[in-house]
């Protein structure tokens, strides 16, 4: 499956020939974590869970940056097109991730899934502060992709009020959940609505 990908993402890279895989999401609330269960629509699933970073789900702000500027060779890409989602980790490590202590270039099958990280981070600290400032959110995202070694996101700016839409809307939906309780996601990169 991991070969499968890089050369539908090298295939992307260098003809633009486009993939999407669909699959349904649930982020089910937890006390110091959530528990993500993935349905892909070749059938196969997956679970897993992630540890609260802040009062939004860090895995829900990948969905919808991701989404909002069709990534699909992030990391909600990578595991609707069949990677289990511990593998991504061992795909960022093993291609150079920044975060691996890694001073390398990465490879180019990792670049959007670290072109997203940086900008889901940005998003985080935007939320979390509650101010709304473009300008921020470009230099920082700038900063990060410099560190990471990637190229900005094409054309970015023009999509950050529908990122930073789906996510307050998400938010408010997040916030009324109890512990226990789930919210279901559809990720279809060709699909237009919010999908929430």
């Amino acid at each position: 499956m991991e070969v499968e990908l890089m050369m539908q993402a090298r295939l992307h890279l260098q003809f633009g020939i486009r993939y999407s895989h669909q699959m349904r999401i649930n982020l089910t609330k937890g006390m110091t974590e959530d528990s993500i269960s993935i349905a892909r629509e070749d059938g196969t699933r997956a679970e897993f869970k992630f540890p609260h970073k802040g009062p939004m789900s860090h895995d829900a702000i990948h969905f919808f940056v991701e989404r909002q500027v069709k990534m699909e060779c992030g990391f909600w890409g990578m595991v609707a097109a069949g990677i289990e989602p511990k593998e991504v980790a061992a795909l960022a490590a093993k291609g150079g991730h920044a975060s691996s202590n890694r001073a390398s270039e990465p490879s180019a099958q990792i670049t959007q899934l670290l072109q997203a990280e940086r900008l889901v981070e940005c998003f985080e600290a935007e939320f979390w502060s509650g101010l709304s400032d473009d300008d921020a959110v470009i230099e920082m995202a700038e900063a990060g992709w410099r560190a990471s070694q990637v190229a900005p996101i094409e054309n970015v700016r023009a999509k950050l009020a529908a990122i930073r839409n789906a996510i307050r809307t998400f938010a408010v939906r997040w916030a009324e959940t109890e512990v226990g309780d789930s919210v279901t996601l559809n990720w279809d990169l060709f699909e237009e609505d919010g999908n929430v």
